[in-house]
């Protein structure tokens, strides 16, 4: 019994230590199968796609909303259905009123297309201090302040009730959207350094900018009609606050202690020829786009007699081939050329453009919005990942400040466009407005040659070498009335 009892003591003193030491493990393999998911590339990549998503549906998610919401305010109950009788403001009135509110539509252009601007110009002055800013301190603050900031804005939307606060609004998103943008474009560069394999990441993060824009216009306009202004907004607020915890936990935004080389400087990078190529094709691709927001739904009530659904609707063959196309040119682009993919695309922009005005339902406006936004996609998804290539090629591979650059093009085309199609449709109507962009487009699309094959830095250089020693080498040279063949100024030494 006494050795029986011996034995029973003796595992019992051999079987707990091993109990203790696999519940002690438990902790530290599921803490460090975290640690592997938390600094893995596809999380950080998946939060790139939430933060362009949201911030792209708080973009277009205003397009049905706000010309109709300017009417009211501007018109007080005379532009306010009975809602016994009447679904919308537009369906029961005389031709009188439909000629009024045409003629106020139109007014009204200028007003919807500095709305529409007022963000990109903002997030244009923003983007030369955020790009440099993740070049020292790093990615993850800068993309958290983007969080927070497009959180305050999407409350502020939601119960704005004025012209001035719906724009202070649209201004502040403006610095969130340069925060969010530059940092998570620089994030995936860095972490993505194959060329190929960042391509794919890029084509799937705008897929995250492609699926905002596909959502926003109908989710506003059908939220807006049916539940109230202030019900898109609210939710979005919800969807960013769910973003901002994920970033909080998986990114835990920090000051970088990684020593990174010193990057290359905006000016320098601007003085840089084929990052200012890539960077023109982004702004008159995405211009085209651009003009349409503020100007089509107007145009749409115009014409079509359209309803606040319609309006938003109308953009969604070119945000559902978006979508398709910047993943499908992530990789496709890559195989046939950047510079052909993008190229193409601009022709395709420009015969999409022309084509608009020529549509007299809503059912016509099908056909040009899949081509259209399919084109885009083309040159989003094939210029992006080219200047993170022509910064690897050409200068220090830190991409802060060439995705600063690459932003700056995007909201370009988004301040730009806007902010003078008002003007334009004013003077000399929407048909010409489009023409004049699809011209753009078409006279530019060749400049897309010069990205073939750009030559690295040093290449460049030893062109600048062979060039300085042909013009010294001269094969004859006459010093005082004598005759010297082959004489060379390198032989001369010092």
């Amino acid at each position: 019994m006494k050795d029986t009892a011996e034995l029973l003591d003796h595992e019992e003193t051999f079987d707990n230590p091993i109990e203790s030491s696999i519940q002690s493990q438990r902790p530290s393999s599921l803490k460090e199968y975290w640690e592997t998911i938390r600094k893995s590339r596809r999380l950080i990549l998946v939060i790139v796609f939430i933060a362009l998503l949201l911030d792209n549906m708080l973009l277009t998610c205003i397009v049905p909303i706000i010309p109709d919401f300017l009417y009211h305010i501007q018109h007080g109950d005379n532009a306010t259905a009975n809602d016994a009788n009447e679904t919308s403001a537009w369906t029961n009135v005389t031709e009188v009123n439909k000629l009024e509110r045409n003629r106020a539509l139109t007014h009204e252009n200028v007003e919807v297309g500095l709305m529409f601007a007022s963000k990109a110009i903002v997030q244009l002055f923003a983007n030369p201090f955020v790009g440099p800013l993740t070049n020292r301190i790093g990615y993850t603050i800068p993309m958290f302040t983007g969080f927070a900031i497009l959180f305050v804005s999407t409350l502020l939307f939601a119960f704005g009730e004025s012209y001035a606060m719906l724009l202070i609004a649209r201004m502040f998103q403006g610095i969130g959207s340069s925060f969010s943008s530059v940092s998570g474009m620089g994030m995936l560069a860095d972490r993505y350094p194959d060329d190929k394999e960042r391509g794919e990441a890029m084509g799937f993060a705008l897929g995250g900018l492609a699926l905002g824009v596909l959502i926003g216009p109908p989710f506003g306009g059908v939220m807006y009609q049916f539940v109230g202004k202030s019900s898109p907004f609210l939710v979005l607020a919800f969807l960013a606050l769910a973003d901002g915890i994920l970033q909080l936990v998986s990114l835990k935004p920090s000051f970088s202690k990684e020593v990174q080389p010193v990057g290359t400087s905006i000016k320098t990078l601007l003085k840089d020829p084929y990052i200012l190529i890539a960077s023109g094709a982004i702004t008159f691709a995405n211009m085209s786009i651009a003009i349409l927001e503020p100007t089509l739904p107007i145009w749409m009530m115009e014409v079509m007699d359209a309803s606040k659904w319609q309006t938003g609707a109308a953009f969604l063959p070119a945000s559902i081939s978006y979508l398709l196309s910047t993943n499908i040119n992530g990789f496709l682009a890559h195989r046939m050329g950047r510079w052909l993919s993008s190229m193409i695309g601009m022709i395709v922009v420009a015969l999409c453009m022309l084509v608009y005005p020529y549509a007299n339902t809503i059912n016509m406006l099908i056909l040009p919005g899949v081509a259209l936004g399919f084109a885009i996609g083309m040159v989003d998804a094939s210029m992006m990942p080219t200047m993170g290539y022509l910064v690897d090629l050409r200068h220090v591979a830190v991409y802060g400040s060439v995705y600063a650059i690459a932003d700056v093009a995007f909201c370009i085309g988004f301040a730009v466009g806007p902010a003078l199609s008002g003007v334009i449709v004013e003077k000399i109507g929407f048909p010409w407005l489009t023409r004049l962009i699809a011209i753009i487009n078409l006279l530019y699309a060749p400049l897309c040659l010069y990205l073939r094959n750009p030559p690295s830095r040093r290449e460049e250089n030893q062109k600048i070498l062979e060039s300085q020693n042909n013009e010294v080498t001269m094969p004859t040279y006459m010093m005082a009335g004598s005759h010297v063949e082959g004489f060379n100024y390198n032989s001369i030494e010092d």
